[in-house]
């Protein structure tokens, strides 16, 4: 079993502390929630251990190495997170696909199609509704069976059919051994996917 370990993580910008002294562990076949009001850190969070922002202090540690040496594969649906506008949802992941080289062009099919959506569908996706947006960057986030999965929101805008699929995935994903992190403030997905769950609050847990 791996662990991901977030080891008193901390992230200033300017005078602001925006996460102070996280520390939390997390093991593969888990989904694991995040909870807590806008602007609590959640977001930021996902963001460090993806790597995007750079920790002021702290270690995120995978497999007991840092997550730079471990190179786990990261498969990412965060706040804002958009995808080319001109371009159709296949040729989007096949784009993002060439960056790791590991997703195969039936992997990239497959994830279109647990999300929902048709591969085949030619329109770019600026056509597409906020739902099957949504929808996309989830598959995006699966298509290389990665080893970390952070879900930010990943049921806003989707309706119930699409939920049930959401779900459905994130424990798909975690019985194939990924370690989920999800975000969420509907409260139904915590309570029906997660085992353990952490409260954030002005940068911190509580």
């Amino acid at each position: 079993m791996k662990k991901l370990e977030i080891i008193n993580l901390t992230k200033k910008i300017k005078a602001v502390t925006v996460l102070n002294h996280v520390s939390m562990e997390l093991e593969t076949g888990h989904i694991t929630g995040l909870v807590g009001d806008n602007g609590s850190g959640k977001t930021m969070l996902m963001r460090a251990i993806c790597g995007l922002i750079m920790p002021t202090s702290g270690k995120v540690l995978f497999d007991g190495r840092s997550r730079q040496d471990a190179d786990p594969t990261i498969g990412a649906m965060i706040e804002n997170t958009s995808l080319f506008p001109d371009m159709t949802g296949y040729d989007n992941l096949k784009l993002i696909s060439r960056i790791r080289q590991t997703a195969s062009r039936q992997d990239i099919r497959d994830a279109i199609l647990r999300v929902g959506l048709d591969p085949d569908d030619r329109r770019v996706f600026r056509k597409y509704s906020l739902g099957m947006k949504q929808r996309l960057i989830l598959a995006q986030s699966i298509m290389e069976k990665p080893d970390i999965l952070l879900l930010d929101e990943p049921t806003n805008a989707i309706d119930q059919e699409g939920v049930r699929k959401v779900h459905q995935i994130m424990q798909e994903e975690a019985a194939r051994g990924a370690i989920v992190l999800l975000a969420s403030h509907i409260s139904i997905d915590i309570s029906n996917l997660c085992e353990k769950v952490f409260t954030m609050s002005h940068g911190e847990l509580i």
